[in-house]
């Protein structure tokens, strides 16, 4: 039974674990890739600090609104569908941003409101992506397994960022090109993946392990089992309803933790090529150098990842992470070096990256079924609202400090708000143990 157990888990992640990175890959450029392009179309644009983070952050009003209905379509239509369909739109909406300039003048608009009015758009598009992929991974992945298999996932946020940023500083240089900036370049040579993926996605994926084809009859069946005996375990002390998931306390809490956790992720990913910049470097070498904190971290990962399936420790690792967080972005306003300023940053993002991972073990611990696919979608919406609060802080503390030290002061002050509620909250053991009937069977 275990080299049956082995050998499924093998297939299913060399099957769906690497095209889920490059989708998520694709997806988490297009979403930040304006924070390279602000250097120079914030200038093009006549756009402040404050209209840039407003217009970053207003993309996650837009995503949280989308976000529960987007997640129950998924459990309607399937993921092969509804992947698909977000990816395409988001593609197209993604492209649309070079054209700022043009929109805005034919509709009217000007540029400052055709860039908010895109942004949310492009929330709108891409609105159940990411929660969407959590939840088609308990579809397939027993509770075991879940902290590496995520983190292997999620490495592709700071592998984008990586591999993204020398890319993005390196098309920043075609300005002139067919009469094009080279932040609009940017945007368009960016944003074709997206149109390419969800074209793959709509015949690669299948929906749940009953229609894999490519597993044999016996794999099937074992993984089918097992993923329903883990259900029934769950719905025997937490059967939610989808309106129940929705208004669970601990759905809730979840969320204020998971909004420490990206006010962290984007309220820095967004000024961090600014704040480079500002070292003296050219947008080419801007590129190289932010691309440091992110190689770091994906390697951190996965590593925290694979360690907290080994312990089980959920709660003691997620606390960690967030410390480590808020420890890093703390200390970067301590210094005017560059090399520490980096250093910090390295070590702030290594802790708020491997904390997504582990949190995403706490939720799908407790929820199941279209339960989980409404909780899952409540937790990133109000969770991603600090996609809007951290860039916007961090622009308005900009503007009136002219330093970016206040900002980065208060998103370490809510990582350790996160990290209390992380302690307080707890996590059940018993939850994730294998159940009793498939212990038998083996």
């Amino acid at each position: 039974m275990e080299q049956l157990e082995q050998r499924t888990i093998a297939k299913v992640s060399a099957r769906l674990i690497p095209f889920l990175i490059i989708c998520y890959f694709v997806a988490y450029l297009d979403r930040v890739n304006v924070g390279f392009a602000a250097i120079t179309m914030n200038k093009d644009l006549g756009l402040t600090a404050t209209m840039f983070g407003f217009g970053s952050g207003i993309f996650f009003l837009a995503y949280f609104l989308f976000e529960v209905p987007s997640n129950l379509f998924l459990d309607r239509f399937g993921a092969r569908k509804w992947i698909a369909r977000i990816m395409i739109t988001w593609g197209l909406i993604s492209g649309l941003m070079a054209f700022i300039p043009q929109i805005g003048q034919v509709t009217g608009l000007g540029n400052e409101v055709t860039f908010y009015g895109l942004r949310v758009l492009l929330g709108l598009a891409e609105a159940g992506f990411f929660p969407g992929i959590i939840f088609f991974l308990t579809l397939w992945f027993p509770s075991v397994y879940r902290a590496r298999i995520i983190g292997q996932f999620m490495a592709a946020i700071p592998i984008s960022s990586a591999i993204g940023s020398p890319i993005s500083g390196q098309i920043l240089g075609m300005h002139g090109v067919a009469g094009l900036a080279g932040w609009q370049w940017l945007f368009i040579l960016e944003a074709a993946p997206a149109l390419a993926l969800g074209a793959v996605t709509y015949f690669y994926l299948t929906d749940r392990p009953a229609d894999a084809t490519w597993l044999t009859a016996n794999e099937r069946s074992w993984l089918d089992g097992r993923l329903r005996a883990e259900r029934a375990q769950r719905e025997a002390v937490h059967d939610l309803t989808v309106w129940q998931a929705i208004t669970h306390g601990r759905v809730w809490a979840l969320s204020l933790v998971y909004f420490g956790a990206v006010a962290g992720l984007y309220g820095v990913g967004f000024w961090l090529p600014q704040i480079v910049k500002a070292f003296g470097l050219s947008n080419a070498m801007t590129g190289w150098v932010v691309a440091i904190p992110y190689v770091v971290a994906a390697v951190v990962m996965v590593w925290y990842g694979h360690r907290c399936d080994r312990t089980g420790d959920r709660t003691g690792y997620a606390a960690m992470a967030l410390l480590v967080a808020a420890i890093g972005i703390a200390a970067s306003t301590l210094t005017h070096d560059p090399v520490l300023t980096m250093v910090a940053f390295t070590i702030g993002s290594c802790g708020v990256f491997a904390v997504l991972p582990v949190f995403w073990t706490l939720p799908t611990a407790v929820l199941s079924g279209t339960s989980a696919a409404a909780g899952i979608a409540v937790i990133n919406s109000v969770g991603n609202l600090a996609g809007f609060a951290g860039p916007s802080i961090m622009g308005i503390a900009k503007d009136l400090s002219g330093s970016f030290s206040g900002g980065l002061l208060m998103i370490s002050g809510v990582a350790i708000v996160a990290l209390v509620i992380v302690l307080l909250l707890g996590h059940d053991r018993e939850l994730e143990r294998v159940p009793t009937r498939v212990r038998a069977a083996e």
